[in-house]
């Protein structure tokens, strides 16, 4: 069966996009209208359980996000590509590389989870686990990680789009696999080109987290904060993240 995708663009350089944990294919923001669709073409996954496959069943892992990335790309007729994944969506990513990485041209992750399991204390492990059936914590989640900057109603609908998009049980599952999957030492020194997006305003995936991550295992990664952004960079400062990821990517 073919996998639904949302489309953006015929251009030449190929991009596979994996959204964040909260979001779907739709949920980019006004970024969607600031891609060059000349000069690229953007294949945006929805995840099983979530979006447009909100009801294709599934185990809800990062493997089977890259299970259905590759099946995405033999789809769309691209032996090679690159990889944009948002949070979530940027560990996701390094799990396509793992699995295929002679197919992959480029990486870019905006604010990313890294590759190593995702520390937790006790309080923080509750928040996030308590997610998938609580509306307040997701509230509480989405104002950490832009900073205690973000307006109310904008945290309201990014929280009312996951409750409506993503089922609770695909929202728990996918938590479970990328906070405990450990691929460290599958993508220690992989020379893939990496570009690396974080907002300064992000109080969870901070740039000294992806300098000490991120850069440390990929030998060819950049870190670059993005001003007045926190964890949201496609909702946040739209303008300024397409321009850093076209320029790598066109370069």
């Amino acid at each position: 069966m073919a996998i639904a995708h949302r489309r953006i663009g015929t251009g030449p350089v190929r991009v596979i996009v994996l959204h964040d944990w909260f979001g779907t294919s739709a949920n980019w923001g006004s970024v969607l209208d600031h891609f060059d669709p000349e000069g690229f073409s953007y294949a945006f996954l929805d995840y099983r359980g979530y979006g447009e496959r909100r009801d294709v069943t599934g185990r809800h892992t990062l493997p089977e996000i890259a299970d259905d990335v590759l099946e995405l790309a033999d789809q769309l007729g691209w032996d090679t590509f690159s990889l944009l994944g948002h949070s979530m969506g940027g560990k996701a990513a390094q799990q396509v590389l793992v699995r295929a990485p002679q197919r992959i041209e480029k990486l870019v992750g905006i604010n990313p989870v890294p590759a190593a399991p995702y520390a937790m204390d006790d309080a923080t492990h509750a928040l996030f686990f308590g997610a998938a059936e609580s509306p307040e914590n997701r509230r509480a989640i989405l104002d950490l990680v832009t900073g205690n900057r973000a307006s109310r109603r904008w945290i309201d609908a990014m929280v009312a789009h996951s409750l409506e998009v993503s089922r609770p049980e695909a929202f728990a599952d996918y938590l479970a696999s990328w906070q405990s999957l450990d691929l460290s030492a599958a993508v220690k020194g992989n020379t893939v080109p990496v570009l690396v997006l974080v907002g300064e305003y992000d109080l969870a995936l901070t740039a000294d987290v992806m300098r000490a991550t991120w850069q440390v295992w990929y030998p060819n990664c950049r870190v670059h904060t993005i001003s007045g952004a926190g964890h949201y960079p496609p909702h946040e400062t739209p303008v300024a993240l397409v321009t850093e990821v076209e320029a790598f990517l066109r370069d």
